[in-house]
């Protein structure tokens, strides 16, 4: 049903806010599946798109020295940038479904998917930004600071003599 309604011609719409909320949740949905991949799997074997080679050239083509450890938002959305990105984009539109949906980037590569390290972006533009973090390593650290937070919290909720009061034996 959402993906039914989200795909109708925005013009059937006026601000609805229902409508927007099926949006964030899809948005939200698949930035939390996406990251909890980064989390399990190696980054460099991800796929994202049938065409990531593609993507993955031409970016860098484009945008060959961006920083992709940190994005910073007011920079990727100044009118300049968007001067360079809005022909960009257009180049997927015939070539990658949903190519200009909005998705959910985090900011800093080395962080989770908080509200205060996501940005709302295309999603070619996440696409291209995923990819070549992927490819050159930068979303390689994520698997073992979240696995080890992850470790962390297990070990926290496993009873300890200090927090049973007791000795537990080691049978």
């Amino acid at each position: 049903m959402v993906t039914e309604v989200l795909s109708r011609p925005a013009d059937e719409f006026e601000n609805d806010q229902s409508l927007e909320f099926l949006w964030a949740a899809k948005a939200y949905e698949h930035s939390e599946v996406y990251f909890n991949l980064l989390c399990s799997v190696d980054p460099k074997l991800l796929k994202i798109t049938p065409i990531d080679d593609l993507i993955y050239k031409l970016f860098r083509e484009e945008f060959p020295t961006m920083d992709l450890k940190v994005i910073v938002e007011s920079h990727l959305k100044s009118t300049k940038e968007k001067e360079k990105w809005r022909p960009f984009c257009e180049r997927f539109k015939n070539v990658l479904e949903d190519y200009s949906f909005g998705t959910l980037l985090r900011a800093n590569a080395e962080e989770d998917n908080r509200e205060e390290n996501t940005m709302l972006v295309t999603r070619i533009q996440f696409c291209c930004i995923e990819i070549a973090r992927n490819r050159e390593g930068v979303n390689d650290i994520l698997r073992k600071k979240f696995r080890l937070q992850e470790t962390e919290k297990e070990n926290l909720s496993k009873p300890t003599e200090e927090t049973c009061g007791t000795k537990i034996s080691s049978s």
